[in-house]
Order: C-alpha cells, then sequence, then structure tokens
C-alpha cells in the first residue's frame, strides 16, 4: 500500500493531534454567568417621600455549588450615585470658638455608594481587584480640584476618610457583608435601603460573581431617581431658573411673614 504523500502527512496528524482536544471542548461544562435584576429601574421622589427598598436578585447559571450554604461563589453588589463636588474642611479651635482651618474640595466623589456582598470584601477578592473593579471605600477615587500645596499625603487621606464618615453618619455610604444570601445552589438576593436624603440622578449598580479570589463572571443595569408632582417643578425650578426661584422663596417668605403678623395683631 501506497504511503501518504508529505503534504497529506502532515494534514492528518493536524487533524489527529485536534481531535482529542476538541472532544475535551466539547464535553468540558460551561461557564459560570450571572443573571440579574432589580425591583425597580426608576424611583419618584414626591414630598411625602421616606426612603425605598431595591431589592436585586439573579441567578448563576451553569451553577457548580450543590447547596446555598456550599459557599463556593462570592456575589457583590455595587450601587453608585451622580459623581459630585465634595468639600472636606478642618475645623480650629481659637479663643474657645471653632473655626474652619483648612479645606479641601474632592471631584469625582459618588453621591451615593453602597456595596453588598455574601461576606467582607477582603474575604472575596485581593485589594488589588477589589480597586480594580470599584468594590469598597478603599476603591473610591476622590480626585482634588486643585494642587494641594503643604498637604501631606497622611493628611490628604484624614480629609478623605471625613468624607466617607460624613456620608455613612448621612446614610448615604454603606459597606454590608453578609447582606446578600444564596436561597438556592444557583439563586440570591439582597436589598438596598435607600434613605430619604438620597440624591436623583441615574445609578449604576454592578454585580459581580467570584469564586476563590477569581472573578468569573458579571453584570450590569441602572436606577433613575427623580422628583415627581410639586416637588419635580420646586426641583426643576431652582436648577433651571436659580434667580426665579430666590424671588419666589423671597415673595412666600414676605407674604407668609405678612400674614402671621396680621393674625396676632388680630389676637
Amino acid at each position: 500500500m501506497r504511503k501518504p504523500s508529505g503534504p497529506l502527512m502532515a494534514v492528518l496528524l493536524a487533524l489527529l493531534a485536534f481531535a482529542p482536544a476538541s472532544a475535551l471542548a466539547q464535553n468540558s461544562p460551561e461557564a459560570e454567568q450571572l443573571q440579574t435584576d432589580l425591583s425597580s429601574h426608576e424611583i419618584f421622589i414626591e414630598t411625602n417621600f421616606n426612603g425605598v427598598r431595591v431589592i436585586v436578585f439573579g441567578a448563576v447559571d451553569n451553577s457548580r455549588q450543590p447547596t446555598a450554604d456550599s459557599g463556593l461563589y462570592d456575589v457583590a453588589v455595587s450601587l453608585r450615585g451622580p459623581d459630585e463636588n465634595v468639600v472636606a474642611r478642618q475645623k480650629q479651635r481659637l479663643f474657645g470658638l471653632w473655626i474652619n482651618n483648612r479645606s479641601i474640595t474632592f471631584s469625582d466623589a459618588p453621591s451615593y455608594y453602597a456595596v453588598l456582598s455574601t461576606s467582607a470584601l477582603s474575604d472575596i477578592a485581593s485589594n488589588a481587584n477589589l480597586r480594580k473593579y470599584g468594590l469598597g471605600f478603599n476603591s473610591l477615587q476622590f480626585s482634588p480640584q486643585s494642587s494641594l500645596i503643604g498637604v501631606s499625603p497622611t493628611d490628604l487621606a484624614t480629609f478623605r476618610q471625613a468624607v466617607i464618615d460624613l456620608k455613612k453618619k448621612q446614610r448615604l455610604y454603606l459597606e454590608a457583608p453578609g447582606a446578600i444570601s444564596f436561597v438556592g445552589r444557583s439563586l440570591f438576593r439582597g436589598a438596598f435601603d435607600l434613605p430619604s436624603n438620597v440624591p436623583v440622578g441615574d445609578y449604576t449598580a454592578d454585580i459581580f460573581l467570584f469564586s476563590n479570589g477569581r472573578l468569573l463572571s458579571t453584570n450590569q443595569t441602572q436606577i433613575s431617581i427623580g422628583k415627581a408632582g410639586v416637588g419635580q417643578i420646586v426641583y426643576a425650578t431652582a436648577v433651571d431658573r436659580p434667580l426665579l426661584y430666590g424671588g419666589l422663596a423671597v415673595l412666600i417668605a414676605v407674604i407668609t411673614g405678612l400674614a402671621g403678623s396680621a393674625v396676632f395683631r388680630r389676637y
């Protein structure tokens, strides 16, 4: 029998070498993928608004964990509001009075920032990966608006931490380990409790799936928070026509004062 020629032999050897890898790829399990959603994508703030709960839920396609408490996967969800400028001030006691001493204005600071996770962020991923994916307070990048002459890195970190502490007191910054839980081998859920002072604007929710510190899948969705009713009219006037808003505010104050004075004179 005639042996295959050189070029034909090379093709046959390449097919034989590729066949096992192809068969292995067909038999390998598919990668995990996140399927997520929020209970609400549009929130309207009216005069009687006292806050709202937004539920985040999802599933892990091709889940490999046998039970909900097996701990094979970790989920972290961040919700970030529109950026704003924040002024951090340092007070100094002078002659028995507290006065403002130094101040730093930070730009690109999120007006709202919260992270829910199945466990502590330090147990989910390395610090480098947490910063890479924007998870946790340490990953927030506050940029000073101007050059900082005479401000040491230690002082800058102190001002930065003061902004975070203030936002936490206002319930606008939150880290909540354990707030995400699996309710099955693939299903999970958690909830953001947005306070009554939540800023308006467009919010971004990022959902991350980790296993042994490695990112497996990610998903992103949006929330829009806006004023409604009388609140929308007042807010739009204050933003779009500040002079008109100021004049009306003064006029209402004068009318209220005159009406109150007339009532008290009658009695």
